[in-house]
């Protein structure tokens, strides 16, 4: 059957999920052209930065058995080094689900392995170490996001000055370059409406709202900055300057920038509503510790404005991740300096209100909610020159999981990751027997497909 692309494939995925029930598995975050697992999810693959002097110091895929009926069930069943470390930092799953990639931000390496296979023990299918030469001068791979037969990478800095201002890169499923997409600026806006008094050209995250033809970008900050030391680079004023302070709206299928608006203060992730109707995203900003909606209004312009406030800005609780729910009634922010997580209330998206509060270690980075809203999972590392080095609570690298029965979170398990000689856990990505039916065990899970194939 001929493939299908663009809003075609968004309305068969849909379909699907209108035939099957919305208490399912998977991530509630990904690309809404991708595959979707339907049941418990059997792995989480962790993407692990390599630490000097502990294992083999390298940066590798983790995985981790998460299926309460395995007797592996919280152990950790397979690690696959990929040589040096390269800043091990964010993934992203392809959209038929057989591929994960995962990029190192000082290196500019993309690691492509193949999760289909053997879903319990993925195999490096292929690196692609000339990320900088062909995008024209990108640098920092970072998110790694599903398209129909393609995946967009987004940039975080650019090899002139090493500064924030990049671009996103997209490529074909197998690896092949197609193009590159510069962040709108002063000195070139591209054809995009100036909202505010910022186009920094910086960038960090992407997000699509496909029957709105949306696309959205968040920034951050350039090599410069993420590979200096924490202490060093918040006691350099000239450093502190150079953050993100804008969310950009671009034409999803043109790859075109519509509209650039201000959202200060280094806006991170982006996490769009799933609602048919909910026309709208969140990011949170790490310098200032906002809830940033970017949403469209009655006549049909994006617009940004704060809805809630994280924790007490003074203190720095740097917010990280976040994670909608799957109904848009949720939205979870973890707060890397407190190790804290906190769960907001949503259901009015323009007044954000928080009403759940956990601290899970020392630190804390990112979170993976899975669709049906019972299960979370934790990791700590942020950046391998920024985490802490010491804790007196302990909990310093960990993967955590987690149930929510919607009033408070309740552990599984924990696994430490220097305990184990594994490194900086940073990204999760779900995997299962789903991915390939030979490889399903009888009467287990299955993926629902966004497309016929």
């Amino acid at each position: 059957m001929k493939q299908l692309t663009g809003s075609a494939y968004f309305i068969v995925f849909a379909f699907l999920l209108s035939i099957f029930p919305i208490a399912s598995a998977d991530e509630t975050c990904m690309s809404p052209y991708m595959a979707k697992i339907v049941g418990q999810e059997d792995f989480v693959y962790v993407w692990t930065l390599g630490m000097e002097g502990l294992g083999d110091e390298q940066d590798k895929l983790v995985t981790v058995d998460v299926n309460p009926k395995s007797e592996n069930y919280g152990k950790v069943i397979n690690t696959l080094s990929v040589g040096g470390r390269n800043e091990a930092h964010h993934s992203g799953l392809t959209d038929d689900r057989r591929y994960l990639w995962a990029s190192g931000l000082d290196t500019n390496k993309i690691f492509i392995f193949d999760v289909h296979t053997d879903p319990a023990k993925p195999r490096l299918h292929k690196t692609i170490s000339n990320f900088v030469a062909q995008s024209g001068g990108v640098v920092g791979p970072h998110t790694s996001y599903a398209m129909p037969g393609r995946m967009l990478i987004t940039g975080l800095s650019n090899d002139k000055d090493h500064g924030g201002v990049t671009g996103m890169v997209e490529y074909t499923n197998e690896g092949e370059y197609i193009a590159t997409y510069w962040m709108p600026t002063d000195a070139d806006l591209q054809g995009a409406v100036k909202g505010g008094n910022f186009a920094d050209g910086y960038g960090y995250d992407v997000r699509v709202l496909p029957r709105r033809n949306v696309m959205v970008t968040s920034s951050f900050t350039g090599w410069n900055n993420y590979m200096m030391d924490l202490g060093q680079m918040m006691a350099d004023p000239e450093a502190m300057q150079r953050f993100g302070n804008t969310v950009v709206i671009w034409d999803l299928h043109k790859r075109q920038p519509k509209k650039v608006l201000d959202v200060p203060g280094a806006p991170l992730e982006v996490r769009c509503a799933w609602g048919s109707q909910n026309n709208y995203c969140f990011t949170t900003t790490a310098l200032t510790s906002k809830i940033w909606l970017i949403y469209e209004d009655d006549s049909g312009d994006w617009q940004a404005k704060p809805v809630a406030d994280i924790g007490v800005a003074e203190q720095i609780p740097l917010p990280v991740d976040i994670s909608i729910a799957a109904d848009d009634s949720l939205l979870w922010v973890d707060t890397w300096n407190d190790g804290m997580t906190r769960v907001f209330d949503i259901s009015d998206p323009h007044d954000a209100k928080e009403i759940y509060t956990e601290k899970i270690g020392a630190q804390i980075n990112m979170l993976s909610q899975s669709w049906d809203g019972k299960r979370v999972y934790f990791t700590s590392s942020l950046l391998s020159n920024w985490d802490k080095q010491q804790a007196e609570e302990g909990d310093l690298q960990y993967f955590k999981s987690y149930t929510w029965d919607g009033e408070k979170l309740t552990m599984q398990f924990s696994i430490d990751f220097i305990a184990a000689k594994l490194g900086m856990p940073h990204q999760m990505r779900f995997g299962s027997y789903a991915l390939y039916a030979k490889n399903r065990p009888a009467g287990e899970n299955r993926v629902v497909t966004a497309a016929a194939r």
